[in-house]
């Protein structure tokens, strides 16, 4: 009997160490190493945008590192791949949930990101998106532990509103959408900035229409764009089908300048559309990594460069390194690897934290504050620099 009890006692005593080693090993700090995943399309229809993704956060995470890491350990990326799909993106975030992982970064695109978002949320674990900008996810729906380090629909749109009329001077202005919801909030809010310009007959939008993504041949919404004899074409879709969509207009006579909202336009743009047609193509977007002088951005440019020889060729790759930084500053300030902590100094702590592209302060829905806009213009080498009209 006295042994049985001792057997008994052991047991306990045995299975209380054991979940106390769990606990000690949760929320993403185990041994040396604090595990943060990068959730990101590295395959699928996206995969270009989705390892320059990865190649950016490796980046960061070398720097970081090097300087020290977080709360005396080391970084550990955890990558899990969404296939740019709502399905897929579920999936993955339940893979990263099941790793226990102190916080992620990610998606890109909003429709992405969005079941991702949920999932995270439900688990109380902190995620920072890097290239989902519609209104709505912070917006619509309230989440504690959801940021993100890019900027949003709305301020794009009236960038774009603003250029066109006063420093295009267009009178005629098509928008275009591909019906996804980063493209449609986009057109939408694009719209919403001109209407002030409708009402004063300074301007007048004379198509506003979507194509279908994934298609090839856009030749009737081509010639519908074409007969409403636009002086500005803005497409708010993605770099795949602007490629196309650019070839097929110019092939067809319409030779007004286009515009590509911030997914349209990258080195695959270029690629699907040629440099002879590409080049000229403008593009509203957040400033790229080229233009971006702050000391992290030095030491970014240089590590990025020497690893993988040349540099990002759109914003949303840097903002997933800057996801991180904002994370790792984040958890420095709670001190403590604890989401409700972490989402606190998220909100309330981040004074003094940089990333690549320069301060990373959040507002109390989670988004980034002051995110700049430039418009683009693929140069005669196709590449991407500041347009001076």
């Amino acid at each position: 009997m006295t042994i049985k009890k001792t057997g008994l006692v052991l047991g306990i005593c045995c299975a209380a160490l054991f979940l106390a080693l769990l606990a000690g090993c949760g929320g993403g700090g185990s041994g040396k190493t604090v595990k943060i995943a990068l959730q990101a399309p590295i395959t699928g229809d996206y995969a270009y945008e989705g390892q320059m993704a990865k190649q950016s956060v490796e980046v960061a995470a070398e720097l970081i590192n090097k300087a020290g890491g977080v709360l005396g350990k080391q970084v550990e990326l955890v990558i899990v791949d969404d296939a740019s799909n709502p399905k897929d993106s579920a999936l993955a975030a339940q893979k990263a949930v099941s790793q226990k992982v102190a916080a992620v970064i990610g998606s890109y695109g909003s429709s992405v990101t969005e079941p991702a978002a949920d999932i995270y949320e439900k688990n109380k674990m902190v995620s920072v998106g890097y290239g989902c900008t519609a209104v709505r996810l912070t917006m619509d729906k309230e989440r504690k532990y959801f940021f993100r380090t890019c900027g949003r629909d709305d301020a794009q749109g009236l960038f774009f509103g603003t250029y066109a009329v006063e420093t295009m001077g267009a009178k005629r202005i098509a928008i275009m959408h591909d019906n996804s919801t980063f493209a449609k909030g986009v057109a939408d809010e694009a719209m919403k900035a001109l209407e002030p310009y409708m009402a004063e007959g300074k301007t007048e939008v004379v198509y506003f229409d979507a194509i279908t993504p994934k298609e090839k041949d856009f030749s009737a919404a081509v010639t519908k764009l074409r007969e409403t004899k636009p002086d500005v074409w803005y497409f708010t879709g993605y770099y795949p089908e602007a490629g196309l969509l650019i070839r097929q207009a110019r092939d067809a006579g319409l030779d007004c300048p286009f515009i590509g909202g911030n997914a349209a336009i990258n080195d695959d743009f270029v690629k699907i559309a040629g440099l002879d047609v590409a080049a000229g193509a403008l593009m509203t977007q957040e400033p790229l990594v080229t233009d971006v002088t702050t000391d992290i951005a030095s030491q970014f440019k240089s590590l990025y460069q020497e690893k993988f020889k040349e540099l990002p060729s759109s914003p949303w790759p840097v903002y997933a390194a800057d996801a991180l930084y904002a994370i790792v500053g984040a958890i420095d300030k709670a001190g403590k690897l604890d989401s409700d902590a972490i989402a606190e100094a998220m909100r309330t702590k981040m004074d003094g934290v940089q990333g690549v592209t320069g301060a990373l302060l959040f507002s109390d829905r989670g988004d980034r504050r002051d995110v700049p806009y430039k418009m683009y213009k693929v140069d005669p080498e196709g590449k991407l620099v500041v347009a001076e009209l």
